[in-house]
């Protein structure tokens, strides 16, 4: 009982955390984890946040504390990566973000000594790479994933690009951010430090807008110009990268360079490719048969192993191979048609158009009808008994058999969904 009553605080935070679309399935790992970055009286206090963006009057009155405490303690555990402070209409609010893609990766985007960056990249090991319930729930849950994969877009001829929007060019967010921050590969990071990273660039992890504000203010990323931004992207084009971003059309919060080796989008993607753990992009790549040769190159660069060779079935040279795309786990990433030294990958639209969320609010909302959660921001207050009640008619209807399920959705998302992107303000 002492022990459970130690980690009460933890406890709290851990069904805090999971009332968020993209939660942390709880486990021992979990705790240890939750352990090396709160305290646990920190850990109570975030557990009573609410999932809104909040500013440090209504934070206070939550934790009944004076104004000056309160704002102390949100301060440094901005500084350690925990909330973020964000300037919205000329007042400064603050978030919880999710454990991913939020303060697990800030806790390793850069070097720090306040916590054992090692022990802790081991836990996250445990935890992400070896156990696998937090991958399926951040991946697998619901039809909305959480990020997309933007177009290579070297490999586009002047005459297809033109097919290529706005939203889905990585040089397009770049330049319309209102800032810019890089930090290191939380994934390459934290494979360095279990002695599995490879020898892709690690300070190359971009995020834009309100989010590399508050982390280019505590530290946890460097500001760059757009210019130099489109260096770093032109070098991940050259260690054949895979752009892997915010699932949104505006705003987006982060791009990481992915290899397929060391970050937990790819490792799911080649894991779980046929489950779509991730959106792809709107293209697939095309092979001429005629002019490959069989070299290899795409299949050594596929981030999923979506590239196979195939007997080309000539009679004249039965070993003959030819590249294959497996389009149900492709990415449309291009980085194969990159690397072709014959020129004989193309891209070509698919035939039916991935579908990309708004914007965050978006995004968030859809995540959360999906999973069974928008109980939890329709009724954020969860003081009051009434709120409480009404939270578990709504939790229950979403969780009605399918086809009642549907209705009730749909129901909820004509009434609801529109005011709620104005309203919740992520």
């Amino acid at each position: 009982m002492a022990h459970h009553t130690n980690r009460s605080g933890y406890m709290k935070l851990t069904e805090r955390l999971n009332r968020f679309p993209l939660g942390a399935p709880p486990s021992e790992l979990l705790y240890k984890i939750l352990e090396m970055l709160f305290s646990e009286k920190e850990a109570s206090l975030v557990s009573l946040l609410p999932l809104r963006l909040f500013n440090a009057k209504r934070a206070g009155r939550v934790w009944e504390m004076d104004l000056f405490s309160t704002q102390k303690i949100l301060d440094e555990l901005c500084d350690r990566g925990i909330l973020m402070d964000i300037e919205k209409n000329g007042r400064q609010v603050y978030c919880l973000p999710p454990p991913m893609a939020g303060f697990f990766e800030f806790s390793l985007m850069r070097v720090r000594d306040d916590i054992d960056q090692k022990v802790l990249s081991e836990l996250y090991y445990q935890y992400i790479n070896v156990e696998d319930d937090f991958i399926k729930d951040l991946f697998l849950d619901g039809e909305t994933r959480l990020g997309r994969v933007f177009v290579h877009e070297p490999v586009f001829s002047q005459e297809n690009a033109l097919h290529v929007l706005d939203y889905e060019r990585a040089t397009e967010v770049i330049k319309t951010a209102s800032r810019i921050g890089i930090s290191t590969c939380y994934c390459r990071h934290k494979m360095a430090h279990v002695g599995l990273d490879c020898d892709a660039p690690k300070e190359i992890c971009m995020t834009f807008n309100a989010s590399a504000a508050s982390l280019v203010k505590h530290g946890f990323a460097r500001q760059v110009d757009v210019s130099e931004c489109l260096g770093l992207l032109e070098t991940a084009y050259e260690n054949n990268l895979v752009q892997f971003g915010d699932n949104v059309r505006e705003g987006v919060n982060f791009i990481c360079n992915c290899c397929g080796c060391c970050c937990e989008a790819m490792i799911a993607a080649r894991k779980l490719g046929i489950l779509h753990p991730v959106h792809t992009t709107n293209f697939i790549p095309q092979v001429q048969d005629a002019a490959c040769k069989g070299c290899s190159k795409c299949v050594g660069v596929c981030p999923v192993e979506a590239m196979i060779l195939v007997s080309a079935n000539d009679p004249h040279d039965p070993k003959k191979k030819k590249a294959r795309v497996n389009e149900e786990i492709c990415l449309g990433c291009g980085v194969c048609a990159r690397v072709c030294p014959d020129d004989c990958i193309s891209l070509r639209s698919r035939a039916k158009r991935v579908i990309t969320p708004l914007n965050t609010a978006h995004r968030v909302i859809l995540m959360a009808i999906e999973r069974g959660k928008l109980q939890n921001f329709i009724f954020d207050n969860q003081v009051l008994k009434s709120h409480r009640a009404l939270a578990a008619v709504l939790g229950v209807v979403l969780k009605l058999p399918p086809i009642k399920q549907a209705m009730a959705s749909q129901q909820m998302k004509s009434r609801y969904l529109d005011a709620m992107i104005r309203g919740l303000k992520l």
